[in-house]
């Protein structure tokens, strides 16, 4: 019997391209939706296509800085499609320093009538190597207003491998899976984690919000995205994510890979070249 397509949005970003690969390896039948595949999330008019024999959903809502309250109406349009099964990447945090839309997506996916599963994640590593972390880096200094606080980074590869579980095993319906690397580090220690692994001279800066905020508008960032950039950050220096999860635990039955790890593969692949 053949098995029914899952669906991936956001099918070219850090997580769900590794969730692609990894689906292909598992040689499942995979659609990869992006706007460079003609799928909007923010555009009804691309839906039906995108879901048209599709058995799961890998749901990415675009990235935090977007209004997701399209979630419920493509929740809805997926459970009418036929869709049986969605994994959301929603937000370690979400009830406290998340933002509403969040909350908002979370309650669409549990009142879908889908057997759902919710990935919340901490900052992910490869931010540093894929992000907007990459160009001030490769620049030498890395000026943020997180003071010394710590987060979990959590590899984007331990996402994918959580996200594949739950899109084709039992035993993940209903889970909230929150997601962190197994130790808090500060970006004064990521960073020289970086500088050691790449051969660069790296240092970091702690800004405070409004010079944070003012080096963002300045380079063409609207201030809305650069205010609520520097809330997140501010909320780091703060000890909101100076914790560790048990989600990769929970889910894979390992711990999740060190920071460490992560900062010598990339370095090996060419991400900060000396």
């Amino acid at each position: 019997m053949t098995e029914s397509t899952i669906l991936v949005l956001g099918g070219r970003g850090k997580t769900g391209r590794r969730v692609v690969a990894r689906l292909n390896d598992l040689g499942r039948p995979v659609r990869a939706a992006s706007r460079t595949t003609g799928f909007d999330l923010g555009d009804r008019a691309t839906w039906n296509a995108a879901l048209d024999g599709v058995s799961a959903v890998y749901l990415v809502p675009m990235n935090e800085f977007v209004d997701q309250s399209v979630v419920p109406e493509f929740t809805a349009a997926a459970a009418a499609a036929g869709v049986q099964r969605i994994v959301l990447l929603s937000a370690r945090g979400v009830g406290g320093e998340a933002q509403p839309s969040q909350e908002q997506a979370e309650r669409a996916v549990r009142e879908s009538g889908l057997a759902w599963t919710i990935l919340r994640p901490a900052w992910f590593a490869q931010n540093f190597s894929e992000d907007f972390l990459l160009e001030p880096l490769l620049a030498g200094e890395l000026a943020l207003p997180a003071g010394e606080g710590r987060e979990a980074f959590i590899d984007a590869e331990d996402i994918a491998d959580v996200a594949v579980a739950a899109l084709t095993q039992e035993g993940h319906t209903g889970q909230i899976y929150e997601l962190s690397g197994p130790e808090p580090l500060s970006f004064r220690t990521a960073v020289e984690l970086i500088a050691e692994a790449s051969g660069r001279e790296i240092r970091y800066t702690p800004l405070s919000v409004p010079e944070f905020v003012a080096s963002l508008t300045a380079l063409g960032l609207s201030a809305e995205v650069a205010e609520l950039l520097a809330g997140l950050l501010d909320g780091i220096s703060r000890g909101t994510g100076d914790r560790v999860s048990d989600g990769v635990r929970r889910a894979l039955g390992r711990d999740p890979r060190p920071f460490e790890d992560y900062v010598k593969s990339a370095a090996a692949n060419g991400s900060w070249p000396s």
